[in-house]
């Protein structure tokens, strides 16, 4: 399927291995020092671009979590659909692991309703884009494991080589945040690229 300029653009942008060593130096209290694996999917290819995510504590680089499922496609914006692993343990390392990459398969994920980001887009110079999503309803993402239910913002923006991440658990009786971008967005820097792997 030939996909739109914005739409390889963004999925470039986001295949690769991000670090957030900096703001982790200097806000040390708020930010944990963590990496970010971000890896093309070879699902869903008639009509999308598929990455896989996760991430880890630098101090635990062999204990990755979070893996999730980002689904690109071309409506009449760009959105991102979000799906997550049945059982996650079938995918945990496959950001460090390619091999693990082939084995993920659509049977073994869910699409989580609610959970979907509307993306827009703005040409800067160079024929470089900045990304940035919003949620497309007002309805809070909620994702279920192991038998609990989460509420979960889910956010980005993303340069060339840069990339801010809005994420956050939300509790559902005050609506604070409990976990993940409390006072502000994390800013990771791209350190390994992965867009040859996206096969465009």
């Amino acid at each position: 399927m030939n996909f739109s300029t914005q739409l390889t653009t963004l999925a470039t942008y986001l295949a690769g291995e991000f670090a957030n060593q900096q703001q982790a130096l200097e806000q040390p209290a708020w930010y944990v020092n963590l990496r970010l694996w971000i890896r093309p999917v070879p699902i869903f290819t008639e009509d999308s671009i598929t990455l896989f995510a996760e991430q880890a504590n630098i101090l635990k680089l062999d204990q990755p979590y979070r893996p999730r499922i980002m689904r690109l496609r071309q409506k009449e914006t760009i959105e991102v659909e979000f799906y997550m692993f049945k059982d996650i343990t079938t995918a945990q390392g496959a950001g460090q692991n390619k091999d693990l990459i082939q084995q993920i398969t659509p049977e073994k994920i869910e699409f989580l309703p609610n959970c979907t980001l509307q993306v827009a887009s703005k040409k800067l110079v160079n024929d470089q884009y900045c990304f940035e999503t919003t949620p497309l309803v007002d309805t809070p993402c909620s994702v279920t494991y192991q038998g609990t239910t989460f509420q979960v913002f889910l956010g980005f923006k993303a340069t060339a080589n840069e990339l801010e991440t809005f994420d956050k658990g939300i509790d559902p009786q005050t609506g604070k945040g409990t976990w993940g971008a409390l006072m502000g967005a994390y800013h990771f820097s791209k350190c390994q690229n992965f867009a040859k792997e996206l096969n465009l």
